[in-house]
């Protein structure tokens, strides 16, 4: 049976299911009706990947019905155990982006050659430390913080290789064709990456705040600072 965000596995009828399963379908599918402007020629069913199967998604106009359509949606989801990842791919995204990422957009970056790609979530306005430290100094590495959820390769892993030294916690990555480093595991957040900002496409970053961080001590500075350890934190 279709229903008004994409296929979903066979269900019995909204009116046979009861409690909130229930109540989700009848938000969902009131939201799709004032969301959806009928067009000449559109029959109001299509098979998947069809332009009217795309105009069935609908619109939820409110915050309030936003929140709680998807609330109530991962239950049902949860109680369906959906196994196809394709009939489920537009209902995931809108959960995911509109809950885990609001507030932040998606970066792309990557070396100088374009061996290496990525794309990373994080702020348009970027807090990026200012290192110290004697490969920091050496190399003028500055870098943001995101968790390791928010950041993907996209090419190049391949094309990759990386630099430690001392506590080999630090992996300091870099393309083995040019040299530059884009992103990097830093020894501060061994669970997220360091984003080199200067390593962006243009167009996404809004504005950026310095901060100076002491890796001459590093021990002591890391300790003392009341936020860098949670930054890579989802």
């Amino acid at each position: 049976a279709e229903r008004a965000l994409g296929r979903l596995p066979a269900a019995a009828p909204p009116e046979r299911r009861g409690g909130r399963a229930a109540a989700a379908g009848r938000l969902v599918s009131r939201a799709g009706r004032r969301g959806r402007r009928r067009r000449p020629g559109d029959s109001g069913s299509a098979g998947p990947g069809s332009s009217s199967a795309k105009r069935n998604v609908p619109q939820l106009r409110t915050a309030a019905e936003q929140g709680h359509a998807l609330y109530w949606l991962r239950g049902v989801l949860a109680q369906q155990q959906m196994s196809d990842h394709k009939t489920s791919g537009n209902l995931v995204v809108v959960v995911s982006f509109s809950s885990e990422y609001r507030g932040l957009v998606k970066h792309t970056g990557g070396c100088h050659c374009g061996a290496v790609r990525f794309e990373v979530w994080a702020s348009p306005d970027l807090h990026v430390f200012n290192c110290n430290c004697s490969i920091c100094t050496k190399k003028q590495n500055r870098h943001f913080i995101v968790p390791a959820s928010r950041f993907k390769l996209l090419k190049g892993a391949e094309n990759l290789t990386t630099y430690t030294f001392n506590t080999h916690c630090a992996q300091h990555t870099f393309c083995k064709t040019c040299g530059v480093q884009s992103f990097y595991t830093p020894r501060s957040n061994p669970d997220g990456f360091g984003i080199a900002p200067h390593c962006l496409d243009e167009g996404t970053v809004h504005s950026i705040v310095l901060e100076d961080i002491n890796g001459k001590e590093w021990e002591k500075a890391v300790k003392e600072h009341k936020t860098i350890r949670d930054m890579s934190k989802p």
